[in-house]
């Protein structure tokens, strides 16, 4: 009994102090006060009951007071394993008072993997309709929170929020990804977290795979890879504010009343389906020079948009766009001037000023302006998360006009087709989507060609002008390049691109069959001469062979360009090998022959040489690079390199060569050279005469990287190798590494290679030259290893950071080992250009 009663007492006092707690409850925020009554809250006059889809959410409750209501949380962690599946009419509710709430332990050291997930997640949450409100009119006073990238606390690109479920929204929030950013927090600065670091890293907000997504005067903060709702199908931004470098917004929303601030030039790496929308959004840029909006492709629509940047000089689509894009403007302007976007490629922007597809993003009504987000987001099921519905319908009425299931979109989806004069045609069939990608089934297109090409091709609409056959009707002789459009009624217009190519020939034949002439001069040339009366484009493979019937032949020179490669020098090299050559006659109307192949009676000797064996330069452009694995003197070796990724080891891929010659673009753009295919590559040049004492080594490369951060993620990195044993993996070499230190510089050192196993041998020091063309000058002289890398490239000092120099200029004392060999150790993820190569040996 005494028991009892003392239970009973404790229970009373328990409450009684719990209640006392409870009426001294205040909220953070006193201008928006919040009264906590236990078993329901009053916000704003509205007094609303806690139950299993309304919870409570105040990061200043103990563990003891949430203890004592059963809706009632500190976490949104906790919070998250007490879900109910929301509906549309009844969602699950979390009512979240101002705090910083960290979803991810800041202080915990271990590193996030990803698992079995294709990123490190914070927070997976299985939920329908889930709402998250804060209890404020400042979102920056409801913070959601966590503060790791890709190598800055994660392996991978570090995710705050997975969310799987339809209606998920968001009210009076920030959800920041402080990696790379400060938090800061007046209302309770001992909030307050400095950033992670400098370095700008992959760091990632919320993925979904959700409909009918809303987020209202929501802040996103982050840098590259923001990710704002990555996933959701539709989705409305109401004001809301995001912050973002690379590669970071939601490729399917709809932004109205939006901000945000650019701190590089391509926000979105792509949009997908209908792509995204800009409704009376204001845009501040600190890029320097050129802002786009995409680095891939993807359609955007800008309506009504002010776009500001004290150093923006041009606003594009993307800095390469294929023919086939198409984006709408409609009142933009650059520093309160009016501005077409990418008025340097004009045949990618459609301006919508007087068309009637301008209603289906903005309807004017009178004195005011109705921004038709229900046209846009009415699905098929008739969503209409701004409630304008009833004005938009009015508007019908009031003009006599139709402003909803209005189309956004044609889209042709085969594209880069080729086709031949008097061969079977193509037919080319178009979807024309409302936003959100709903097509529409009795659409009515056009189809046409520019007149100058309406000879090259013939074009058959369909009955229901849905698709449309193209014959080719090319007697040109070189192949055409057309572009084939799609329009409507509304303005809305689609392009695809098809290579019309006329009826091709027959490979010519010789008449004067290949012939190698004796070595002269130190070159050895082909003579042929093929019945045609087109320019030669002939294809010839020049090969060291091991004697005269062509035994192990390894190919060394290569046509390129469609031009005939018929010299070839002679070096040192060659020395002791027979020159073999092959020749597949072809012209610009035909596919290569079948190759001829002729082979010299002798050995290359020294007495054919007149070229310095102390020297080698190339700019590849007729260099083989097909995979040779084999450490030969006198031959490149160019193989894939096994990498190590997430912590786990990627075997080399041999099934496809690891360098190619070609084209590059962005930071290489317009130029020429020789590229990796994948993520990393290995090439080694073992001299003929592999011994020396003294050696140097120019490059110039052009890396794909544009800020000077030189490769995808830390660590990644280049190795320049010198006085290199390529059979054994050992030697020095230079290397360039992505740190986490910085986002627009890297890391410039000495390496050790020895049997393959590396290490440092000098300090680091950090530069912003790697940029194309980055030029690299090393030397060996006895003992000391010397390094000059700069470029010519011009952009802004980083005043701010002294410490980050514009060239390097370091030394080294080393062993001088008798080895002549260099080359690359590529493990950079995106790409750099190798330009040219100069050596010297003494």
């Amino acid at each position: 009994m005494k028991k009892t009663l003392l239970l009973i007492f404790q229970i009373i006092i328990s409450s009684y102090c719990f209640g006392q707690n409870r009426l001294q409850y205040k909220s953070l925020d006193d201008s928006n006060p919040i009264q906590f009554k236990g078993k329901s809250i009053i916000y704003q006059g509205s007094e609303i009951t806690l139950g299993p889809k309304a919870f409570f959410i105040d990061g200043q409750l103990s563990d003891e007071e949430v203890n004592q209501h059963p809706f009632v949380y500190n976490s949104i962690n906790k919070a998250a394993k007490d879900l109910t599946q929301g509906t549309e009419e009844e969602p699950m509710v979390l009512y979240i008072a101002p705090w910083v709430y960290w979803i991810d332990n800041p202080d915990d050291s271990e590193i996030r993997t990803k698992g079995n997930d294709p990123v490190p997640y914070g927070l997976k949450i299985d939920c329908d309709w889930l709402r998250f409100f804060g209890l404020t009119n400042n979102p920056e006073n409801v913070v959601l929170a966590c503060n790791r990238g890709q190598t800055m606390g994660a392996t991978g690109n570090f995710t705050m929020f997975r969310f799987s479920g339809d209606g998920t929204s968001s009210e009076n929030i920030t959800y920041g990804n402080y990696c790379n950013v400060d938090l800061n927090f007046p209302l309770n600065p001992a909030l307050n977290r400095k950033k992670r670091g400098d370095a700008i890293v992959q760091a990632q907000l919320i993925h979904c795979n959700g409909d009918k997504i809303v987020a209202r005067n929501t802040h996103f903060i982050s840098r590259l890879n923001l990710c704002n709702f990555i996933g959701a199908k539709r989705i409305l931004f109401d004001r809301c504010h995001m912050e973002c470098t690379d590669d970071a917004l939601c490729g399917t929303g709809v932004y109205l009343n939006c901000t945000f601030n650019f701190f590089s030039s391509k926000p979105f790496y792509n949009t997908v389906q209908t792509g995204s929308v800009f409704l009376n959004c204001d845009i501040n840029s600190v890029t320097h020079g050129n802002q786009y909006f995409t680095k891939a492709n993807g359609q955007v629509a800008v309506i009504d948009t002010r776009i500001n940047g004290d150093n923006v000089k041009y606003v594009g689509w993307r800095d390469n766009p294929p023919h086939e894009m198409k984006n709408y403007q409609y009142n933009v302007s650059l520093n309160s001037k009016p501005i077409i976007i990418s008025e340097n490629d004009p045949a990618t922007t459609i301006n919508i000023t007087n068309l009637p597809i301008l209603n289906a993003y903005r309807i004017q009504l009178e004195d005011t302006v109705i921004y038709n987000t229900y046209n846009l987001l009415k699905g098929n099921d008739d969503w209409d998360p701004c409630g304008i519905k009833e004005k938009v319908l009015q508007a019908e009425k009031l003009h006599h006009k139709k402003y909803t299931d209005l189309p956004t979109q044609i889209r042709i989806p085969s594209s880069r087709n080729t086709i031949e004069t008097d061969r079977e045609a193509i037919s080319l069939g178009a979807i024309v989507n409302r936003f959100g990608s709903y097509p529409i089934e009795n659409a009515k297109l056009t189809w046409f060609v520019a007149s100058e090409d309406s000879s090259i091709v013939k074009l058959i609409p369909s009955s229901n002008t849905l698709s449309c056959k193209v014959i080719a009707t090319n007697n040109n002789d070189n192949i055409e390049e057309v572009i084939l459009h799609a329009t409507n009624d509304l303005g809305l217009e689609a392009a695809s691109v098809v290579m019309v190519s006329p009826l091709k020939l027959e490979a010519p034949n010789f008449t004067k069959f290949p012939e190698l002439s004796k070595p002269s001069k130190g070159i050895i040339t082909i003579d042929y001469t093929l019945d045609m009366e087109y320019e030669d484009e002939s294809i010839i493979t020049w090969y060291r062979c091991d004697n005269k019937e062509g035994r192990h032949p390894i190919e060394v020179m290569v046509s390129r360009l469609k031009e005939p490669l018929k010299i070839y020098d002679l070096s040192s090299a060659d020395i002791g090998y027979y020159i073999m050559a092959t020749v597949a006659p072809k012209h610009l109307r035909c596919e290569p022959g079948k190759a001829i192949k002729v082979i010299t009676r002798k050995p290359v000797s020294s007495k054919n040489i007149v070229s310095n064996d102390l020297s080698y330069s190339t700019d590849f452009k007729n260099v083989s690079v097909k995979n040779q694995f084999q450490i030969i003197p006198g031959f490149w070796t160019f193989r894939p390199l096994e990498t190590i990724k997430d912590g786990q080891i990627i075997p080399a891929d041999t099934t496809k060569n690891a360098w190619y010659y070609g084209k590059g673009y962005e930071g290489n753009a317009n130029m020429s050279g020789l590229l990796q295919t994948g993520r990393s590559a290995t090439m080694l040049y073992t001299p003929s005469k592999n011994t020396c004492t003294n050696m140097q080594l120019k490059m110039t490369v052009s890396p794909f990287k544009t800020a000077g951060q030189g490769f995808s993620v830390a660590p990644l990195y280049m190795d320049i190798l010198i006085k290199f044993d390529n059979k054994n993996m050992s030697g020095y070499g230079l290397r360039f590494i992505r740190t986490t230190k910085y986002g627009n510089a890297v890391d410039c050192y000495f390496v050790k290679y020895e049997n393959n196993e590396v290490k440092q041998i000098s300090e680091a020091v950090t530069t912003s030259c790697f940029r194309s063309p980055c030029l690299i000058d090393l030397k060996v002289d006895g003992n000391q290893l010397t390094a000059h890398v700069s470029t010519t490239k011009k952009y802004p000092a980083y005043t701010k950071h002294p410490e980050i120099v514009p060239e390097v200029n370091i030394k080294t004392a080393i062993d001088n080992t008798p080895f002549s060999g260099f080359g690359i150790q590529y493990n950079g993820g995106s790409t750099t250009m190798i330009n040219k190569v100069d050596a010297q040996w003494e």
